[in-house]
């Protein structure tokens, strides 16, 4: 009898820790899925988020990890287009998404936005071929291109109240571009540091017309849930923190070559 009792102990004992050791696995479980961030780049969008040497990289992605490595978290990423992402976060199948997303009275209406950690003028540019289009007035009645989504074409949309402008939209940035280089359409609408850069980068034969058609700050969107409040107070006190540091402007320099994360960089 004594040796059935101590068989029925032991037996006790091997169960309990096997229902604790089950439970830590689970409770390791749940922490590392609050620890993953879901956040969705185009990929495309240099210099916020593109490929190098088959790597994600970038203005916008060094910084998001950046503050992802401060608070804990670790980023998974997501890419499509610019409309199949913001849509993914709509529906909360994305937690953020860093690609200069415009802060706009309609985007607040949906999200909970950050404080801007960058600012942009929303400007066309055309083929260097094209000396006929030197300021916007000479872009009546041309074709403008632009990311369809794009808070740009809704800045060039806005300007040009009375339709003189044609607007053609595209599902990637890469043929909004591409047919304003090869000379398809007139003009080309995007935000004035990023096309700087692009054409300074690749030598790109277009060339800035006017002054840019609108200013626009940029921040991270996050969902209107209780998950989502979290996150843009945790990302906006990284971002201040980033700033005061000096650390935010110097990403920008990185990428940009010059300081687009203050109002005064516009």
């Amino acid at each position: 009898m004594k040796k059935i009792l101590s068989l029925g102990f032991a037996l006790l004992f091997v169960l309990a820790l096997t229902a604790c050791g089950d439970a830590k696995q689970e409770n390791t479980s749940t922490d590392s899925e609050q620890k993953t961030i879901r956040v969705g780049s185009t990929g495309q969008s240099y210099p916020n988020g593109y490929q190098e040497n088959g790597k994600l990289t970038g203005f916008d992605v060094e910084l998001t990890e950046l503050i992802a490595e401060d608070l804990g978290y670790k980023v998974e990423w997501v890419t499509s287009d610019f409309s199949g992402i913001m849509g993914q976060l709509g529906s909360g199948k994305l937690d953020t998404v860093a690609n200069a997303v415009a802060i706009t009275p309609e985007r607040q209406e949906q999200f909970h936005f950050t404080e801007p950690y960058s600012y942009y003028g929303a400007q066309i540019v055309t083929n260097t071929k094209n000396t006929d289009i030197k300021t916007l007035d000479d872009l009546k009645g041309k074709t403008v291109s632009g990311v369809l989504g794009s808070n740009n074409i809704a800045n060039l949309e806005k300007y040009d109240k009375n339709g003189d402008i044609k607007i053609r939209t595209y599902e990637t940035r890469d043929g909004a571009m591409q047919d304003a280089i090869n000379n398809r359409v007139d003009g080309y609408i995007n935000s004035r540091p990023i096309l700087v850069a692009e054409i300074k980068k690749n030598d790109l034969p277009l060339t800035l017309v006017g002054d840019p058609v609108a200013y626009e700050n940029v921040g991270y969107p996050f969902t209107k849930t209780e998950k989502g409040e979290k996150f843009k107070e945790e990302f906006t006190t990284e971002i201040q923190k980033l700033k005061e540091d000096g650390t935010l402007a110097k990403l920008s320099n990185k990428y940009f070559g010059e300081d687009i994360t203050t109002e005064s960089g516009e």
